[in-house]
């Protein structure tokens, strides 16, 4: 009788298999850098919004940037955390984005429109991470996208309402 051992596969100190685990870092700074795309055009409506709704809107978008800041963080972490690099430069950023870049977004509809379609993109991109993390027991990585999703999600809702809001 004849046993076949299975070649084992290589982990990390996480217990993660390490090939798995550099695709998901890999991903990781695509969203990181989408992020940071995110919380430009967060910064830049933040500055530039105009019209009756000013007060209620830029403190608004001011409490989306401070959060954005917060995952970008996180997100740059877990990548550490899974053995890689965080990308960090401005060139790594555009080369990697997805999203729409808003420039000179003054108007609260054409701004929260803006949030609304970058939020869409980033639930694309961390609904892929999460399958992935799931495939390999990923559990920080996963935890962390369940938790961005359903923050966006709430997000959107919330901005979808608003604008269909009638003065």
């Amino acid at each position: 009788m004849t046993t076949k051992k299975k070649k084992a596969e290589a982990t990390n100190i996480l217990g993660l298999p390490v090939k798995e685990t550099e695709v998901i870092a890999a991903e990781l700074n695509i969203l990181l850098s989408n992020f940071q795309v995110y919380y430009q055009n967060l910064r830049g409506i933040h500055w530039n919004i105009r019209g009756k709704r000013f007060f209620d809107l830029h403190v608004k978008f001011e409490e989306l940037y401070n959060d954005a800041q917060l995952k970008i963080d996180m997100i740059a972490e877990r990548v550490l955390t899974l053995g890689g690099t965080p990308l960090h430069t401005f060139e790594d950023y555009i080369k990697n984005n997805r999203l729409e870049v808003g420039k000179n977004v003054s108007k609260d509809v054409d701004a929260v429109q803006l949030i609304m379609t970058s939020l869409s993109d980033l639930l694309k991109i961390e609904r892929v991470i999460l399958d992935e993390t799931d495939k390999i027991n990923d559990e920080g990585t996963n935890s962390m996208m369940s938790d961005f999703i359903t923050e966006q999600e709430k997000t959107i809702w919330m901005m979808k309402a608003w604008s269909e809001e009638e003065i």
